[in-house]
């Protein structure tokens, strides 16, 4: 991804800024998380990377490449082709990504004819997909989607991401409506397509805890753009963005000893009506008067591998271990 923009047209024509000059890059066998706080813009990136932003939202600029090619976002045949063979998305609210009036097997059914398989085939091998993470799916794959429970609707959605053995995914909260038990095996199944089939995962999440366990490096969104993006690693012991060092002081068990819990405070900006200045300001324990006068900072280098939109970075580690 390159530099992409895009903004959702309102009632009051105001656009909301929801994407703003984003970029990165993923590789084979690996996991980029974007992380950051509810109406950030993570799920704007991920639907914006398959085309799949609503009709209310405009590109502004930008591209996006795959496989060294640009994504045929004009050509609708041509992105079917990619889209669940090649890159596939699990939806963060799985009830309504699924149709209500056609049965979970149909719907799966339709994964495979869609990329050339016969009705008859494709039904038996929905039902095999829906076998690898849930019981009884000859039962499931006879039901409608309001009779799943959130857990069973989510395992759906990921069987169906999934089923055609996609490189890349792009999963949207994929653990948020699971139980304990059944978050860890979606996980672990993730983990096994990263690391033994090469796939490459974005995750969007706000939960540091799958970070931890999934991601090798860490984007860091508000207000639409990337502000820090680094290795995971670095972003849990050297955290540079005053908004990244916020989020993870509020969190139990992962500052340093000798801080207390910090809650985040304020609010996030409003998109149709950012200012010029770093978006981060009114917020910013760190704001030095260059944060007041001049325009909202770039992503600039602060060490190899670990970028920082800030005029004043954090100095000091957040964990002592």
């Amino acid at each position: 991804m390159r530099g992409l923009s895009a903004a959702y047209q309102t009632e009051d024509d105001e656009p909301i800024q929801a994407v703003r000059n984003v970029s990165f890059e993923l590789y084979p066998g690996e996991t980029l998380a974007l992380i950051g706080e509810s109406g950030s813009g993570k799920t704007s990136i991920g639907l914006g990377l398959l085309g799949l932003l609503p009709s209310n939202a405009t590109i502004e600029g930008g591209s996006v490449e795959y496989a060294g090619a640009p994504v045929p976002f004009e050509d609708e045949d041509a992105l079917r082709e990619i889209r669940g063979a090649e890159i596939t998305m699990i939806f963060q609210d799985p009830l309504a990504a699924l149709t209500p009036t056609l049965r979970i097997g149909d719907q799966m059914a339709e994964v495979f004819t869609a990329h050339g398989a016969e009705r008859s085939e494709a039904y038996q091998r929905g039902i095999e997909v829906l076998g690898r993470f849930l019981p009884r799916p000859a039962d499931v794959a006879e039901s409608y989607s309001h009779q799943l429970s959130g857990g069973m609707a989510q395992r759906v959605m990921i069987a169906m991401a999934t089923a055609l053995q996609p490189r890349v995914i792009i999963a949207d909260e994929p653990t948020a409506s699971l139980d304990a038990a059944i978050r860890d095996t979606t996980l672990t199944f993730l983990e096994e397509l990263r690391d033994h089939r090469d796939v490459a995962v974005l995750l969007i999440t706000h939960d540091f805890g799958v970070v931890a366990r999934l991601a090798d490096r860490v984007a860091v969104v508000y207000a639409g753009e990337v502000v820090e993006a680094t290795d995971v690693r670095t972003i849990f012991r050297e955290p540079k963005h005053p908004y990244t060092y916020g989020l993870l002081s509020s969190l139990p068990g992962i500052h340093r000893r000798t801080h207390r819990l910090q809650p985040m405070r304020g609010q996030p900006p409003d998109l149709a009506a950012l200012p010029e200045e770093c978006p981060f300001l009114e917020r910013c324990p760190k704001a030095v008067g260059q944060c007041r006068t001049d325009p909202a900072p770039r992503l600039s280098s602060v060490a190899p591998g670990h970028v920082v939109a800030c005029f004043n970075p954090m100095a000091a580690p957040l964990r002592d271990d």
